[in-house]
């Protein structure tokens, strides 16, 4: 069964959640602000979710998580708990 671990942030706002993308594109580190600003507990972490299968997370998680390119930040992502970034650290299909 695939497997993957990724790490996300959780914000309030599609716009708050674009900038924060932008600041990662522009070299700062996902971890960091991820610390600095996601409301999801994991933001102690640095936004690591750990490993998980297919159907452990929210549809539209899952949807990214198990379709999108490794290391590679994705978003805004909105479900029912706000708008997330999401990078996937790892996967194994």
């Amino acid at each position: 069964m695939a497997q993957a671990t990724a790490r996300h942030i959780l914000v309030d706002t599609e716009a708050l959640c674009e900038e924060l993308k932008t600041k990662i594109a522009g070299g700062e580190d996902f971890a960091d602000v991820a610390r600095a600003h996601s409301s999801c507990p994991s933001s102690a972490q640095g936004g690591d979710l750990g490993s998980f299968g297919p159907g452990q997370m929210v549809p539209e998680f899952d949807q990214v998580v198990f379709s999108a390119d490794v290391n590679e930040v994705q978003g805004p992502v909105k479900t029912q708990f706000g708008f997330h970034l999401l990078e996937v650290t790892s996967r194994t299909d």
